[in-house]
């Protein structure tokens, strides 16, 4: 009964939006993609404990950008650290604090996202979010983790205007729940494929014979190729695309893809996780380009995998899903990447910036044409994974 309430209430959703010609969601238009369900907002807040928070720098003719952070648990994260991993798909880029992951396997500050020349400032709103906490009033080393794509063609991005105030904002605002997707926080000047980009999210739940977890991914898209989606070759169709003949556009810029799951995962398997997130980068047109700094992390949400700042007593041996239970959480990786990454573009709306520079969004009505022509557009017509 509930799966024939979710989809009389999908199907409603679906005709509003195509009827009124507003900006939607993915699957607001019917767009649905693989066959595992979605968690209740279909975000990665869906995964217990991780909240998400936005600032928004909008002025004048010149300033596009912003600030994303995701909050990995509710408690003192510096002091229950949390497992993590960290994969480079084109190295591209100017992230700060990615090689202790790589070293230490663990997360110990909430990951921020901005823009390339931003990344400083946003460094040093972390460190005042951490060295504030209660408990934490002795540390003398904190690594915060900031990943970043340009936005340079719509941002001012040499006035670099994100402060550390504009960070601390998105840190206190965060929350669980629905997640503002499109042109906002560290979306609010990106472009991708051809079209304008920004922050998407989406998540998969697996069914309880195969642990029940959640996979929840949040992507910054700021990149080239030639777009598809489901299979369709919408970027060809529409004519917009890297290397066409006519007015071709830049492919470089970079996606940051932020995976959460409850699952107990090990730092090495999350670095396996993180690194099928990469098919569906690929899945959508993306060919990661010379001048894209594509970086996957993830981490473990999982209360019963947090790693205490002091070492504990006795060693630890935190419970881990063996390598054998890791296939479903993959497949639930690349649905839920590949999902983010068109709600982002799905969400985003036409914006003008930075020396009279514009950028359309994605054309929705032409958009769904194409994937109704090549069968693309499911309407929640598949069947689903088995639910037991």
């Amino acid at each position: 009964m509930k799966w024939l309430v979710l989809l009389c209430a999908m199907c409603a959703v679906d005709i509003s939006a195509q009827e009124t010609g507003e900006r939607g969601r993915a699957r607001d238009f019917g767009l649905e993609t693989g066959i595992l369900p979605t968690g209740k907002w279909n975000a990665i807040t869906d995964v217990p404990g991780v909240t998400v928070g936005h600032t928004t720098l909008v002025r004048g003719d010149s300033v596009r950008t912003g600030v994303t952070v995701i909050i990995p648990h509710q408690g003192n994260i510096f002091q229950q650290k949390v497992p993590a991993a960290v994969y480079v798909g084109n190295g591209f880029g100017k992230s700060i604090g990615l090689s202790q992951i790589e070293e230490l396997g663990t997360l110990e500050t909430p990951i921020a996202l901005t823009n390339t020349l931003s990344v400083p400032a946003t460094a040093d709103g972390l460190l005042d979010y951490i060295l504030a906490l209660p408990g934490n009033e002795t540390i003398r080393s904190v690594n915060s983790v900031v990943g970043e794509t340009n936005d340079g063609y719509l941002n001012d991005i040499r006035g670099r205007h994100v402060t550390r105030s504009d960070v601390l904002a998105a840190l206190h605002s965060a929350s669980d729940g629905a997640v503002a997707e499109g042109n906002t926080g560290a979306g609010t000047g990106t472009r991708a494929l051809g079209f304008k980009g920004g922050i998407g999210t989406s998540s998969r739940v697996l069914p309880p014979s195969k642990g029940g977890y959640t996979v929840g991914v949040l992507v910054q898209s700021n990149f080239g190729g030639v777009l598809r989606i489901n299979g369709a070759p919408v970027g060809r169709e529409l004519k917009n695309f890297y290397m066409m003949e006519k007015d071709p556009y830049v492919a470089d810029g970079s996606c940051m893809i932020i995976i959460a799951t409850d699952a107990p995962l090990s730092e090495r398997n999350l670095k396996r996780l993180a690194r099928r997130s990469y098919l569906a980068f690929g899945a959508v047109g993306s060919f990661s380009s010379n001048g894209s700094g594509d970086y996957s992390i993830a981490f473990s949400a999982n209360p019963d995998t947090f790693v205490p700042h002091d070492a504990p007593e006795k060693p630890m041996t935190p419970p881990v899903l063996h390598n054998d239970e890791m296939s479903p959480l993959f497949l639930a990786v690349l649905e839920a990447t590949e999902e983010a990454i068109y709600n982002s573009l799905f969400m985003a709306e036409d914006m003008k910036g930075y020396r009279g520079h514009a950028i359309k969004a994605l054309p929705l009505p032409e958009v769904l044409s194409v994937l109704k022509k090549y069968h693309a557009l499911y309407h929640d017509s598949l069947p689903r994974a088995a639910e037991k």
